[in-house]
């Protein structure tokens, strides 16, 4: 489970993880009359107003780039409707044949200033998984920094078969989202691709808590 870094994660996963990794992907994405209004409000629409026309424009010429590469790439179709039953059925199928499966669970609700809120969802693979297998995950935490060139892993977080699926969802997702700060904030300085497509003069700096913390020290 990692930081979405806008399209930044999805491409370095498709061209650098091993070819046993399939990546989650909005299933609009991969339909091309369901690109453009879905591109728009996800990469776009927090761009300055006098430049969303010419974004909007840009998501109806990207649609049949966006059909080709992300059918043709290694991704599972994600659905926000009752079709997300076969979202969890592909990727428990292929767990099952010793594939891996990359999550990128951010939405756009602000966490921190290296991360946006992660989607707890993503942790009912896990339950499904166990109920199927008896076995159970474990996620783990990836941190994408485009401004330095790498991909950085984290510890292993279990899921548990033995804990309400509620209390997992949401502890899952609090360690997912503590471990991978902590990864940001530990490396050196750099710029961090937030997952909201904020104009770039805002985008965070990693060393951006601990500087407060120390101001705060100071003080």
């Amino acid at each position: 489970m990692g930081n979405h870094a806008q399209l930044h994660g999805p491409i370095a996963c498709e061209l650098y993880l091993a070819e046993d990794c399939f990546t989650w992907c909005a299933a609009p994405m991969m339909r091309l009359k369901e690109v453009p209004a879905y591109a728009y409000k996800d990469f776009w629409s927090k761009k300055p107003k006098a430049l969303r026309p010419f974004f909007k424009v840009l998501s109806y010429i990207i649609a049949p780039l966006s059909v080709l590469i992300f059918n043709n790439a290694r991704t599972v179709a994600v659905y926000r409707d009752n079709r997300v039953l076969s979202t969890f059925k592909e990727s428990v199928s292929k767990l099952k044949d010793g594939k891996r499966i990359v999550i990128f669970p951010e939405h756009d609700r602000e966490h921190n200033h290296i991360l946006c809120e992660f989607q707890e969802g993503f942790v009912d693979l896990a339950a499904l998984y166990y109920r199927r297998t008896g076995k159970c995950l474990a996620f783990v935490p990836l941190y994408i920094a485009p401004d330095l060139k790498k991909m950085y892993l984290g510890d292993p977080i279990s899921f548990s078969g033995e804990s309400p699926i509620a209390k997992e969802r949401r502890r899952i997702c609090d360690a997912m989202m503590t471990e991978i700060t902590e990864m940001a904030e530990g490396l050196p300085e750099h710029t961090v691709i937030p997952y909201l497509n904020i104009p770039k003069r805002l985008y965070p700096k990693n060393k951006k808590a601990e500087d407060e913390r120390v101001e705060k020290t100071v003080r």
